[in-house]
């Protein structure tokens, strides 16, 4: 009783974080709340909420170039885009800017009205995805395009130069939340790519479960980043430690010139050049000898052999030695050996030789002359420089959608670019804040799974998972507990059955008793008769013959009849037996 308790206790754990997951208020109707237009405070940089489709080819550009190095079949910027409502829109007269093909390039872009310079402010980038169809393979991250005088929005294609990458990525079971930042070389003057670390926790659930998720990232001046999906901390750092490779290059680096002197002597230990090999040391004796102090044991049958054919195998009928080969009887121990201590050739046993020493080698002593593991001589790096500011990275002036996925209809909205968290926040809370708590109340309302819903809070919260194990286990070995105990229950049920099927097959036997006594005097009687009326007498045998032959036949059917039958026979036995003797039968001869 209380394992069924305990999981009973667990079960309304796991249903209480399901609920508290989507918990959210009772609504009478299912009347779509309506969206309006979020108001910001202050100025972002940039802020794109979709409301007006008209942004699509005058805000918003489409790339109509190729990308280089690609089959020409699929090296064109042609997939195609709309501003549309979402196919389940928790939010009704919500849009978005949806990607509509699978298996395309698409590439579209969207300029500031100036650069976004880093003089010190912090760096706020959020926007929210939906993957309406899940994702099979495929990107949606954003590009911030670098400054430059020229920029072409039409031209835009994969290698156009950007300052930040980020966002999610997928493809298989490799998920991906992309920082990247193109740093610039103080040396070189050549961008480089830094990439943050991976976040904590597991990704697939933004993947998959068609939810609008909020990505949001935040570089401080004072070099750290943080990374939120869905406002909660997902990962975070500081650029000069935790990109790879990092920011600034080493200061020293290995002499690649650099060669290992001929005297230099790597060996910790060599042999001691004053030993000597010992003058009774004996290299020729052998590991082990043969015991000498061994005899064989009386009673030893060396004539006869452990094995022999077995006598009594018969070759298989179907054998065909043709196809089979020559058939040979199986191998069986020797009866003979069996009381003798063996059988077979005796050889005596072999013993460690005491005179063995092995080949000699000269004991190990520290080397004088050991200098250590040798490595090239470290030297001053030529391309050292020293960024102790890498927040300060190039300006960017345009977001750019660029992007390769073999799933459509990936909703992209709300896009904030500005220098106060608080802001991004607060378009969160008036539009992504929404929709999450529709979303999740449509998920409540539209009867999802127990099972769906637990999973997808295990994903969230790793630790449901063991909770999650012990709920489907426990049942298993209380079942497998309660039968072992059960199991002695029938074997009373079957102790009274087989007494009962003992007394009727007793039964049967003294009927068969009297049958056989009744038989006799019968056989006497028709005897008698037979001195008396000749033929007549002749004729009785036969027909009480023929009569032993019908009860014979009625026996066997009666043996093959269900058990329940035979027990209503045993039990009225007393007044009519279903076996019918030949003396019962003796009227009919009249």
């Amino acid at each position: 009783m209380n394992s069924w308790m305990i999981l009973v206790l667990m079960l309304t754990v796991c249903c209480h974080i399901v609920k508290s997951e989507g918990e959210a208020e009772p609504v009478e109707t299912e009347k779509k709340v309506q969206y309006f237009p979020p108001e910001i405070s202050g100025s972002p940089h940039f802020l794109e909420t979709f409301d007006d489709p008209g942004v699509l080819n005058n805000k918003w550009i489409l790339s109509d170039t190729k990308k280089d190095d690609t089959e020409e079949a699929i090296a064109k910027y042609e997939g195609k885009w709309n501003i549309e409502e979402p196919k389940s829109n928790p939010l009704q007269g919500d849009l978005g800017l949806v990607l509509k093909s699978r298996a395309k390039l698409h590439a579209i872009a969207a300029k500031f009205t100036k650069p976004f310079e880093f003089t010190g402010q912090q760096l706020v980038v959020q926007y929210e995805v939906k993957f309406q169809e899940g994702m099979e393979c495929g990107g949606a991250y954003i590009k911030l395009l670098s400054h430059s005088k020229d920029m072409n929005l039409k031209k835009l294609n994969d290698k156009t130069p950007y300052t930040i990458m980020f966002g999610p990525d997928k493809c298989g079971m490799d998920h991906k939340l992309h920082f990247i930042l193109r740093h610039t070389n103080k040396k070189s003057g050549q961008a480089e790519e830094k990439h943050a670390k991976k976040p904590s926790g597991s990704l697939d659930g933004y993947f998959t479960d068609k939810k609008t998720h909020l990505f949001t990232l935040v570089i401080a001046d004072d070099n750290s980043f943080e990374i939120y999906v869905d406002q909660e901390l997902v990962n975070s750092g500081n650029l000069l430690e935790d990109m790879t490779p990092p920011v600034n290059p080493p200061k020293e680096i290995e002499d690649k010139n650099d060669k290992k002197p001929e005297d230099w002597d790597e060996r910790e230990k060599i042999p001691d050049p004053d030993a000597t090999k010992p003058d009774d040391w004996d290299e020729t004796q052998p590991e082990t000898i043969v015991d000498p102090d061994a005899a064989k044991p009386s009673g030893w049958l060396d004539d006869e052999p452990e094995l022999i054919p077995d006598p009594e195998a018969e070759k298989p009928s179907d054998w065909d030695e043709d196809m089979d080969g020559e058939w040979e009887a199986p191998q069986i121990s020797n009866p003979k050996c069996e009381g003798a201590p063996g059988c077979g050739k005796w050889t005596p046993p072999t013993i460690k030789n005491p005179k063995y020493k092995g080949k000699w080698s000269a004991p190990k002593i520290d080397n004088p002359n050991y200098k250590g593991k040798w490595k090239p001589r470290m030297i001053p790096n030529p391309d050292y420089y020293e960024d102790l500011t890498p927040y300060k990275v190039t300006p960017f002036s345009a977001v750019a959608l660029e992007l390769w996925t073999m799933t459509e209809d990936i909703l992209f909205d709300n896009f904030i670019i500005t220098d106060s968290k608080a802001t991004a926040d607060s378009l969160a809370e008036q539009t992504w804040a929404l929709k999450k708590k529709e979303e999740e109340k449509k998920i409540n309302s539209s009867g999802k799974s127990v099972i769906d819903a637990v999973m997808d809070a295990a994903q969230e919260r790793p630790w449901l998972w063991a909770v999650i194990a012990l709920v489907v286990i426990l049942p298993v070995v209380l079942i497998v507990a309660y039968c072992c105990m059960s199991s002695d229950k029938p074997s009373q049920v079957d102790d009274i059955a087989a007494r009962k099927k003992f007394d009727d097959e007793k039964t049967e036997a003294e009927e068969e008793k009297e049958e056989e006594k009744a038989g006799e005097e019968e056989k006497t009687e028709a005897s008698e008769e037979s001195k008396a009326g000749g033929d007549a007498g002749t004729g009785v045998r036969r027909r009480t013959k023929k009569s032993d032959l019908e009860v014979e036949e009625e026996n066997k059917e009666g043996d093959d009849e269900e058990e329940e039958e035979e027990e209503e026979a045993s039990e009225s036995q007393s007044n009519s037996s279903p076996r019918k003797s030949p003396r019962k039968r003796k009227p009919r001869k009249d």
